[in-house]
């Protein structure tokens, strides 16, 4: 296909290490509707297309590449998004976004004013998605340093305070024109007075309304304040007329109405609302807030020399030695040199007893020191650190969106102009059938539908409940990937769970070592042949062998869910599992098969060590099994899911250990493809099937599950393969996530469904629909406290998860 020079996208790839690949890639690119020409650039790592121009087609194309197994090297970053006001603006800004050039996805979250952006480095750049979004009236903030988040803080903290003060102005000045135009309309120069008092709201305290709305109308755009400013400037100045001009509708009859006093209260009624959706936003990130507290200001490096300095955390280099004072918080990861202390890690690891630490432990920023003083290596500092890793993690799935929140950003992006026309209708049809008093009562009805439209309900509906679920598992030591895998959590109804390291401790230990006829000769082959291994039950047997004598070794061979064999001398040697010797037609005496199954009982791991002949000795390993799995099995169960167990174990020992948890159904002597297998055979019955495992040795099955949890602690935790992380060793969790994945849907659903039905219901009321029936008209002052109070009571339901018991 000939490809063009003007209009070619380079998509740089990743994993292709031969033309076989790129024929592949080029193969899976013919399929993607929309791409017009493209190759594979096999020595230049890229693929290049032409488009028809469609906005789908770059990120169709790069999923086609990663479902083929293959990688476009893209950068996933969380923007502070400035200027917008309502769910429409959100709606807006991601439409821009996603048109922008280089841009995989994007996603902006009205909720915490951020944007979640996947682009291509060689496409665009921070500085083109800024310029992109400063077209339409809104900024993006790409400066990532210290000063810029310091000032950003700054900024929004300032933000809320003139929020505060508006606010205050403007319901001081409505208090006395509302009561004025309610109940002393026959006073001397009353229309006058409620003039004086609406004015100052409209134009001072009301004026961010009518230009944000002026700056969306110079885009074409429209958004809620774009109603706001519809519906007060045009009850402002009806009123200003009929006030100068009352003549005007005396010759026609009428009684010259103003409506000053519904301008001041809608105006005071959307600056309150807008000031406890603020605070209620600010509530529902509050546990990101709290995560990014954990870190220190600043640090006291301890110098060559031993002098002691006191710098801000930015300085902070890898190798440096700091020292940390009792009480006082890490500021990064690391290690111990000297001095021990007992440290608090329950805000990273959930675990509440403090651990003990001494020289070459492990120490992460964010945990706070107990009672000692000590000194520690730096291994890691700013965003590679462990606690920076989390508050990634949890900004980005804040700021993800769920399938479920589709239709409501659809319905979002359509919302402001729809409610015009609506409004337009309206007085439409009062000038038509209303009669009498037919053109005031149709702009009334007119001021009352754009006051009482409310996008934000909407828009708000999904954003906080995530973002209040995430905080809620991330205070629980749960931290969850994205929106996705917490709202299809919800539907799991088959766990399946690696045995090792996540149903028991994953610390096997030698319990007993038996030679055939005690003869030990081959002890320091055994150990020399363990040693090339990293398998933990030889590094369990090497620990338990102590001082050997070093032989050295040829031919060293790990067979993946048997053992190993390796050449030492002249002779061939396997340790492993009863199947290696089996496959390779080696015998084991009635003395150690006798052993082995006495220990197999024991629910002990056995592993034999074998010449090319006959079995040579048996080794017990036992395996502790966690103190929390059994009563995290019986509340899955209580939950109505079926618990499974893999294990690349015997079949004794699996059903040991299974019957000690509670567990019915396992599987024994799994090889780690075997478990993907296991996976989709569930899924083809119908389960939504989630895996828990280390996130390493299980990767293909926790990818092939609907959701893939990983346990871990520290630096062992695997956040790329998982999409949800139980950060410490407590299988009690588990549980514990699946539960507020279903109080996040409920809260979810509760949420849209009120938005629905309050736009639903108002809008017509607000048109007039009940006056035929019973002469009933709502108040403009009323729409704007309902369309207010909306917003607050969907991010008010929203925090309710806060208060929630997992």
């Amino acid at each position: 296909m000939a490809i063009g020079n003007n209009n070619s996208i380079y998509l740089p790839l990743e994993g292709i290490e031969s033309e076989h690949g790129a024929i592949i890639v080029d193969k899976g690119l013919s399929k993607v509707k929309g791409i017009t020409a493209h190759k594979v650039e096999y020595n230049n790592n890229r693929a290049v297309i032409n488009t028809n121009g469609d906005a789908d087609v770059l990120p169709d194309a790069v999923k086609a590449i990663r479902d083929l197994g293959y990688n476009v090297e893209t950068i996933k970053k969380t923007f502070p998004v400035l200027n917008m006001s309502c769910a429409s603006c959100a709606s807006s800004s991601q439409s821009m976004l996603e048109n922008e050039p280089g841009v995989v996805a994007a996603a902006v979250n009205y909720a915490n004013a951020t944007a979640l952006v996947e682009y291509i480095p060689t496409i665009t750049d921070p500085g083109r998605l800024k310029a992109a979004l400063q077209s339409i009236g809104y900024d993006l903030m790409t400066d990532e340093s210290v000063e810029a988040k310091d000032e950003l803080e700054e900024l929004q903290k300032s933000k809320y305070l003139k929020l505060k003060r508006r606010t205050r102005g403007a319901i001081l000045l409505a208090i006395p024109a509302i009561i004025i135009g309610m109940f002393f309309m026959n006073i001397p120069y009353a229309n006058y007075i409620t003039w004086a008092l609406s004015t100052p709201i409209v134009l001072i305290f009301g004026k961010q309304f009518f230009i944000n709305a002026w700056k969306q109308s110079q885009h074409l755009s429209a958004n809620m304040d774009t109603l706001v400013a519809l519906s007060t400037g045009t009850a402002y100045l009806f009123s200003v007329f009929n006030t100068l001009f009352p003549g005007y509708w005396h010759t026609k009859g009428f009684h010259a109405h103003v409506y000053f006093e519904a301008v001041a209260g809608v105006i005071a009624s959307v600056l309150l609302g807008k000031l406890l959706e603020e605070k209620a936003k600010g509530n529902a990130s509050s546990a990101i807030k709290k995560l990014m507290g954990l870190q220190p200001k600043t640090v006291i490096v301890v110098q060559s020399k031993g002098q002691q300095m006191e710098i801000p955390i930015a300085r902070v280099k890898v190798g440096d030695t700091l020292l940390v004072r009792p009480g006082e918080k890490i500021a990064v990861d690391g290690t111990v040199t000297t001095g021990n202390s007992f440290i608090d890690e329950s805000m990273i690891s959930g675990e509440p007893i403090p651990v003990e630490k001494r020289q070459n432990d492990k120490v992460f920023a964010g945990t706070i020191n107990q009672k000692g003083s000590f000194q520690f290596t730096a291994d890691k500092v700013g965003g590679d650190t462990i606690l920076a890793q989390i508050i990634k993690m949890v900004q980005e799935a804040q700021g993800s969106k769920a399938p479920v929140q589709k239709l409501a950003d659809k319905i979002a992006g359509i919302f402001v102009p729809i409610v015009i026309l609506v409004a337009l209708l309206s007085l439409i049809a009062w000038l038509i059938l209303g009669g009498e008093n037919s053109f005031i009562q149709g702009l009334l009805a007119l001021v009352t539908v754009l006051v009482i439209a409310c996008p934000c309900a909407l828009g708000l509906a999904t954003p906080t409940a995530i973002m209040a679920g995430v905080g809620k598992g991330a205070e629980n030591g749960i931290l969850i990937k994205d929106a996705e895998s917490l709202e299809l959590a919800k539907k799991v109804n088959a766990i399946i769970f690696d045995k090792t390291g996540t149903i028991t401790e994953g610390k096997p230990i030698v319990t007993d070592l038996r030679w055939l006829n005690n003869d030990t000769k081959g002890l320091d082959i055994l150990a020399s042949i363990e040693k090339q291994s990293e398998h933990p039950l030889a590094e369990a047997v090497v620990k338990h062998l102590g001082k050997t004598n070093h032989l050295p070794v040829f031919d060293f061979e790990s067979i993946t869910g048997l053992g190993a064999k390796a050449r030492v001398g002249n002779e061939m040697y396997y340790i492993g599992n009863a199947l290696l010797l089996k496959t390779n037609n080696i015998s084991v005496g009635l003395e150690l098969e006798k052993v082995a199954s006495e220990w197999l009982s024991a629910a002990k791991t056995v592993i034999y060590f074998a010449s090319e002949k006959q079995a040579l000795a048996v080794i017990g390993i036992a395996d502790k099994v966690k103190l929390t799995s059994a009563e995290a099995v019986k509340q899955m169960h209580d939950l109505g899911i079926e618990v499974y167990m893999l294990t690349g174990d015997n079949e004794s020992t699996a059903k040991a250990i299974a019957d000690q948890i509670g567990i019915k159904h396992f599987k024994a002597e799994v090889l780690p493809a075997d478990k993907a297998a296991f996976v989709k055979e569930l899924q083809k019955k119908g389960k939504v099937v989630a895996m828990v495992g280390d996130g390493i040795n299980d990767s293909n099955a926790l990818a092939q599950a609907d959701v893939s949890i990983a346990m871990g602690k520290g630096s062992d935790i695997a956040m790329d393969v998982a999409k949800m992380t139980i950060i410490s060793s407590d299988l009690t969790k588990i549980p514990k996530a699946l539960m507020l994945s279903r109080y996040t849907v409920a809260t979810i659903k509760q949420n849209l469904f009120w938005a629905f039905i309050y736009n639903l219901i108002g809008i017509p009321i607000a048109a007039g629909v009940l006056y035929p029936i019973n002469g009933f008209l709502l108040n403009p002052m009323i729409a704007g406290a309902a369309m207010a109070l909306s917003s607050v009571s969907v991010v008010s339901n929203s925090l309710r998860l806060r208060s929630k018991n997992l």
